[in-house]
């Protein structure tokens, strides 16, 4: 072989070697590169809206969220994100500001409780109120806004008499309550509003038709059991009582236990009308002089 052809058959052998190369690298080590970037190219136009189109977007998403907080406010109950557990003592407390001063309740935190959707808090409370308060706090419970719940209540009457002889009949009463809330802002409000919790008055069902309990004469009315009428004027009538003090009365004025219901000019007698712990007695007195002239 001549030196012309082997150096031809040389250059052809590289040339073939160069041709391999290049399409290794392009058809292989490049085609990875290049995909990704048609890949990322293609997400990009996928994403590129324009500044209009973004707003129409946004305006939209405002009005679906604006429906459906407007849905949860008017929803009786909502279920709070994460609040804490002092949020139920702060509740309980607001409530009680406007209880009697010899009426308690004690909060005493139990346990939490985890679930998939809602999670809870469980308390215990206890203490002594008057039969409207431990229906007032009843009520604010379970009509909160934030959903609360009574599983278990047990109640009692009690009875105290201060030293002055004034009886107070009140309910002592054990209650377990689940505080609700969640892991999510889903199932409340941003417009929180709360319910109305006051109730209407309702009877107190504990307190005693038939009492024991007599309040003492604290404010110093006319006893009409030990009472005489002395005369009687237009429009009213002396009376004295045991001690000797005098009143002077007109009819619906207040007597002890009682009240002076009518002026019988006539016949010359008082009419009053007590309530001796629920036993109502009727009672009449008649001028001193009338009773002198019938001995």
């Amino acid at each position: 072989m001549d030196r012309k052809l082997k150096n031809t058959v040389i250059l052809l052998v590289i040339f073939i070697v160069l041709i391999i190369l290049a399409s290794v690298y392009i058809f292989v080590i490049q085609k990875g590169k290049i995909d990704d970037r048609k890949k990322k190219i293609q997400e990009l136009s996928l994403n590129s809206y324009n500044t209009e189109d973004l707003m129409n977007q946004l305006n939209t998403l405002k009005k679906r969220v604006a429906q459906l907080d407007s849905i949860l406010a008017i929803r009786k109950y909502n279920i709070p994100v994460q609040i804490p557990q002092s949020k139920f003592y702060d509740f309980v407390n607001d409530i009680s500001l406007s209880f009697e001063p010899e009426s308690f309740i004690n909060i005493e935190y139990v346990e939490a409780v985890e679930g998939n959707e809602y999670h809870s808090y469980s308390y215990k409370l206890t203490g002594t109120t008057y039969f409207d308060e431990f229906f007032y706090l009843v009520y604010a419970i379970e009509q909160s806004k934030e959903l609360k719940k009574i599983t278990s209540c047990s109640i009692d009457n009690f009875v105290f008499v201060e030293q002055n002889g004034v009886p107070h009949y009140q309910v002592s009463f054990n209650l377990q309550v689940k505080v609700f809330f969640s892991s999510s802002d889903r199932f409340i409000s941003s417009n929180f509003r709360e319910n109305q919790l006051r109730p209407n008055t309702i009877y107190d069902i504990f307190y005693p038709l038939i009492r024991n309990e007599i309040p003492p004469n604290t404010e110093g009315l006319l006893d009409v059991q030990t009472a005489q009428l002395l005369a009687l004027i237009p429009d009213g009538a002396f009376l004295t009582d045991a001690k000797g003090n005098t009143f002077l009365l007109w009819e619906g004025d207040k007597v002890y236990l009682g009240y002076l219901t009518s002026i019988d000019f006539e016949n010359n007698t008082v009419n009053f009308i007590l309530n001796k712990g629920g036993l109502i007695e009727k009672i009449n007195l008649q001028l001193q002089k009338e009773i002198n002239k019938s001995k």
